[in-house]
Order: structure tokens, then sequence, then C-alpha cells
């Protein structure tokens, strides 16, 4: 069993995010003692183990609650695309961001060298550990559950359009 101080420090949050995720409704102590300590068990660990990875996704805490109550996989799935699809758009908003500085600063070469090419993701993906066979897998499962997210990645590393359809194709394969 840890207090609140020892469960923020081992998760290396502060006191007032713990407390915050219990006054939200997200996170309760195990009990309390005589003296006002709150104390976390196992399952209240687990728990801010969850909480702390959906808040790595960016999902908002009003959501959180919703998801670490209900065990329907299909409510966290629905969830995580919505998430997914909000980031999406905020990193194409960004893209015309980046591609308008250029534009007002007429150097498009600030782009290319800041910009993850084909060849960049590739040597990514292979200092990740993935080989060929589990970089074209990682291709078919993001064809298979977001195939214009997967096209629009791919056209993010700047590849051929032929290319790209090749890629595809090869991935509903």
């Amino acid at each position: 069993m840890l207090t609140v101080s020892q469960l923020a420090k081992q998760f290396h949050l502060s006191r007032a995010t713990v407390l915050y995720y219990e006054k939200e409704g997200l996170l309760a102590p195990a009990y309390r003692s005589d003296n006002g300590y709150r104390w976390y068990g196992v399952d209240e660990i687990q728990r801010l183990e969850n909480i702390l990875a959906y808040r790595s996704f960016g999902l908002p805490v009003t959501e959180i609650k919703n998801l670490l109550d209900n065990s329907n996989s299909d409510l966290q799935e629905a969830a995580l695309r919505k998430q997914f699809c909000h980031l999406e758009t905020e990193i194409q908003t960004l893209r015309r961001q980046q591609r308008a500085i250029v534009n007002l600063l007429e150097h498009p070469e600030i782009l290319e060298e800041n910009m993850v090419t084909k060849d960049r993701w590739v040597e990514i993906m292979r200092a990740s550990g993935l080989n060929d066979d589990d970089m074209n897998n990682w291709h078919r499962q993001f064809e298979k559950l977001e195939p214009q997210a997967h096209q629009e990645f791919l056209e993010s590393l700047s590849i051929s359009a032929s290319e790209i359809t090749q890629i595809r194709a090869q991935s509903r394969k």
C-alpha cells in the first residue's frame, strides 16, 4: 500500500496531480486511515497506470473516466480512433502552418529539411527492431484499420503516387 506522496513519486507525478485525478473521479484510494491518509493498493496502481496511458495518448480527463469504468473494447476503440483522427487533424493543421511559413520566408528547403522521409521512417522502424516482414504487417494493419489515414501518412513521407499505390495494394493482400 502506498500513500499519495509515495504513489506520486513512483509515477513521477506531483501529489497535486494524483489528488486531481481523485477529485475528477478517476482514482480513489483503497481506503483512508483514521489520520486521513489515503492508501492505494495494487488495483489503484493499475488504474493509475491506465489513466497515464490514456493521458499519454492525449485523451481528455473527461473521457478517461468512462473508459476506465467500462470494459467495453468497442468503446475504447472508438475513443482511440476519435483521438487518432483528432491528432491527424492537428498534424495536418500544423503542416499547413509550416507550409505557410515556408512560403512567407520563400525558403522551401526548410520544409524538406525537417520532414520525415520514407528513408528516415524506414531507418526509425529498423532501429525499433522491425524487419521487412514486421513493416509489411504494420502497413497491412494500418491499411485494414484506417485506409484513408494510411494514404495520408504515405503522402506525408513524400512518396510518389505510384509507389503509394503499390504499397497499399501489397498491404491489401
